[in-house]
Formats: C-alpha cells, sequence, structure tokens
C-alpha cells in the first residue's frame, strides 16, 4: 500500500484484525469492544487525511488505536460500573406489601399515642425516637426515675391500645 493510493476502505480492511485484537486486549465486554472498535475506525477516518508517510500505515493505525483504547478506558472507569438486571428487580426498599404493613403499623400506633396523657404521649414521642431515660429527663425536666416509670406507663398503655386495634 503506497501513501498515494491510501484509501480508507482499504485501511480498514487490511487492518481490521489488528483494530479487533487492540480492541480486545483493552475491553472485555463484547458489546463495549465493538464500540471500541468503531471509536478507533472513526477515529482513523478522520485523521487519515492528515496521513504524510512518516511511518508506516500500520504503525499509524496501531497508534491511533492504542490511544483511542486508552482514552477509552480511562472514560469506561469514570463511569460507574452496572449489571444488567434479571426479571426479578431487587429493591432497596420494603417490597409494597411489607410497605402497606408498616404504614398500617405506623397509624395505629400514632392513633394509640394520640390516646395517651399528655405526660405519657411527650415520654412516649421521645422513646421512639429513641431518647434514653436520661435524655427524656433531661429534655423534659424530670427525674431519670420518673422519666422511667412514665415510659413504662405509656409503654404499657400503648401495648394495651395496639392490641384492641389490633383486635378489631
Amino acid at each position: 500500500m503506497t501513501e498515494d493510493a491510501i484509501s480508507f476502505e482499504q485501511v480498514i480492511r487490511t487492518y481490521s484484525g489488528l483494530l479487533s485484537r487492540i480492541a480486545l486486549a483493552y475491553e472485555g465486554d463484547p458489546s463495549q469492544r465493538e464500540d471500541l472498535k468503531q471509536e478507533m475506525i472513526l477515529a482513523i477516518w478522520r485523521a487519515l487525511p492528515s496521513f504524510r508517510g512518516q511511518s508506516s500505515v500500520k504503525t499509524y493505525v496501531a497508534s491511533i488505536a492504542q490511544k483511542r483504547a486508552v482514552t477509552h478506558v480511562s472514560r469506561q472507569r469514570r463511569i460507574p460500573a452496572t449489571e444488567e438486571l434479571g426479571e426479578e428487580v431487587p429493591s432497596g426498599g420494603p417490597q409494597p406489601d411489607e410497605a402497606a404493613i408498616a404504614s398500617d403499623r405506623r397509624s395505629r400506633l400514632l392513633a394509640a399515642v394520640r390516646m395517651l396523657s399528655a405526660a405519657q404521649r411527650e415520654t412516649a414521642m421521645l422513646m421512639l425516637e429513641g431518647f434514653s431515660f436520661a435524655e427524656i429527663a433531661e429534655t423534659l425536666g424530670i427525674s431519670p426515675n420518673a422519666a422511667m416509670l412514665r415510659c413504662q406507663r405509656a409503654k404499657v398503655s400503648l401495648i394495651e391500645q395496639m392490641g384492641h386495634a389490633h383486635a378489631r
């Protein structure tokens, strides 16, 4: 192949195997490998008019292909890895029936809390938020012992309310 009579089609036909092997060395995924080879071909098509014969056509094509492969790999590293989804798509959250049950429980618990006395309601809400007896006592300005007693009474009342609501 002389530099004067060089054609894009001839270059691709001659060096297609070389491009495939370079792509294979850089990309394991078959569809991504084919995309990479197409990127190489496009880069060669763009660069070929500026070929001045300072190297062989083979080294010129290989150089373009190598540079395109390196660019492809560095771009792929920035893209988060994905997996193909199967028929059963795992959900990060609860299933719809579980969400409905949890929502129903929250609604019943909220209704039961609303039925508590004011003193028990405030301790129950803090308890449900994960406050310790000492934190509840500090928040409400009562002794830790009083906070513990209120929480125990609120808990008994909630269990009774939830039991009655569940039995209905």
